[in-house]
């Protein structure tokens, strides 16, 4: 596993992941209802790790098409990660389930996260990145604390996750809060 390694916002995130949605739309076509930038490089200001995570939006998990293609066209499943993790759920739940992809070969780093509409988890990404976007002493704070963890346990990735994760669930019912006061939904533009 690669060394965890956080650097300052850079600003030509933004311009990679259009080209990155781009080259996904073209192999997805339109069987996605959404593409989306999400995690730390989604967000202006942000320190993160040098990775454009990607969210598609489904209307069910169980069409096979868009994971079909995105085999077909090089990029690697991962199909240990079909489940994303949240305090006070159970693993399991229909509310956490993805498909996961990475990058095809040769490509900057960039995980593809497969979610259903309307579930939990994909909101979550969502509301996440809106929120630090909007909020930005919390952002700096999380900055702060995702800086610290790379500096304490750089060639650890469970022990920094240990940690990141359970703060950002945390991070993410106040951002539930936030949104009820500023009225937030999901848009329907692609960014």
């Amino acid at each position: 596993m690669a060394e965890i390694s956080i650097v300052e916002f850079r600003p030509e995130w933004t311009a990679e992941f259009e080209s990155i949605a781009a080259e996904l739309r073209d192999v997805v076509k339109d069987d996605v209802a959404r593409i989306d930038h999400i995690d730390s490089t989604a967000v202006p200001g942000l320190a993160a790790k040098d990775i454009i995570d990607v969210q598609l939006t489904v209307a069910q998990l169980e069409i096979e098409q868009p994971a079909s293609n995105l085999r077909a066209a090089g990029y690697r499943p991962y199909p240990d990660y079909g489940n994303d993790v949240l305090v006070g759920f159970d693993v399991g739940s229909p509310e956490l389930r993805k498909i996961f992809f990475r990058e095809r070969p040769g490509q900057r780093r960039t995980p593809i996260h497969i979610r259903e509409g309307n579930r939990l988890n994909q909101e979550y990404a969502l509301l996440f990145r809106d929120y630090l976007r909007a909020e930005t002493t919390v952002r700096d704070a999380y900055g702060v604390i995702k800086k610290e963890l790379a500096d304490r346990f750089a060639d650890d990735v469970d022990a920094y996750c240990a940690i990141k994760d359970p703060h950002m669930d945390t991070v993410y019912h106040a951002a539930k809060l936030w949104a009820k006061l500023e009225h937030w939904k999901q848009d329907d533009d692609f960014r």
